[in-house]
This record gives C-alpha cells, structure tokens and sequence, in this order.
C-alpha cells in the first residue's frame, strides 16, 4: 500500500515517515533528497494532488499552531482524494475533540475534563473532524491526550469516541505506532479513538 503523508517532519509525522520509508510520498517544505519527498505547501491544491499520486491511502499528522491551516488543508485533502479515488484517511487529532465522559452533549475541551487554558487548536481540530464526518471518506482520527516524546512501550488503551478512564499520556512512538495499525488493519473506520496509557 502506497501512502500520501502530510505532516512528516513533525513529532508524530516523523516516527511514521522513519517506519513507512518508501512506501510514503511526503509534502515537505523543505526537501532533503529523499526521492519520495515533494516541496510545497499543503495549503496549495496541486501540491496536494502531487502527493496523492499513484497512493491508496492518506494519513495526516498535520497539527495547529494557533493557526488555522488544520481546517483550511483538510477541505484540499479531501478534494484532491476524491480526484485520485482515494478513500481512507487517517488523521491524528487531539483527545480535547473526544465526547466528554461526564458531560453529556459536550467535546473534552468544552468540559471540566480537559485542563487546557486556551480552545484554539482544539477548535481547528474540531472543525477538521466535522469536515471528515461530513465527507464520504472512510476516516479515522486517533486522539491522543498528553503527547510527551517517549518509549516505544506497546501497552496502552483505546477507546471509541471518548478517553479512556483517567487516560493522561501517551507517546509520539506509541501513537505513530497505532496510527499505522489503524491503517493496516482498517480499524475505526468513521470513528474518533481516543489512546493513552
């Protein structure tokens, strides 16, 4: 299976990258040789569509910075999918954009739940979701609480739709660990999974 990757210099997006080698065409700003790397912007649409050649699946690592370039790709992404006949795309997300466990009708981050000061990456990630929910792709996204770099340990929890119980960490290894399981093995497809130790 060939992947489109996007976000493959960050945290997350790099630990996939390393384990995926050359089954992954990646949009990079900065190439560094590897003949599997395209140099542009992932806010550009032909970019994109550079990327998604020739590949069966999509994963996203892309992450917010108080910016809104989550929500703004994700509608590229998906354009460019359904030009290429791609499906299944999985992206990783944030667990603030889990149902909350104790508050019914309310995402993590909008409940006593979540300890985060500030809403705005939550809200790109949110608004990233409802795009995906919407389309017809065969999406999942995998929330991770707490993402401190760390083991590979291989034991941790998951969840549908909410954080497991008392959840409150998780490493980039583990995380990049599962979203490639996800992929191989057509997990949670149309779901949010929320993973932590």
């Amino acid at each position: 299976m060939n992947t489109a990757l996007f976000g493959s210099t960050g945290r997350v997006g790099s630990i996939i990258a390393d384990q995926l080698g050359q089954k992954a065409n990646r949009l990079v700003r900065t190439p560094t040789g590897n003949s599997v790397e395209i140099k542009g912007n992932v806010l550009n649409q032909k970019d994109i569509d550079l990327v998604l050649e020739g590949c069966d699946a999509v994963i996203s690592t892309l992450n917010t910075d108080k910016t809104d370039v989550l929500s703004r790709s994700i509608p590229l992404i998906l354009n460019g999918m359904r030009r290429h006949g791609i499906k299944r795309i999985i992206t990783c997300g944030t667990a603030g954009i889990l149902d909350a466990s104790h508050s019914t009708g309310l995402y993590r981050f909008q409940s006593d739940e979540s300890k985060r000061k500030s809403t705005t990456a939550a809200e790109d990630h949110l608004s990233a979701y409802l795009m995906l929910k919407a389309s017809e792709m065969e999406w999942t996204i995998v929330c991770p609480t707490y993402l401190p770099d760390g083991e590979r340990t291989g034991v941790f929890r998951t969840s549908e739709q909410v954080l497991p119980e008392g959840g409150r960490s998780i490493s980039t290894h583990d995380t990049a660990d599962y979203m490639l399981k996800v992929l191989d093995e057509g997990l949670h497809i149309r779901k949010r999974v929320g993973i932590c130790y």
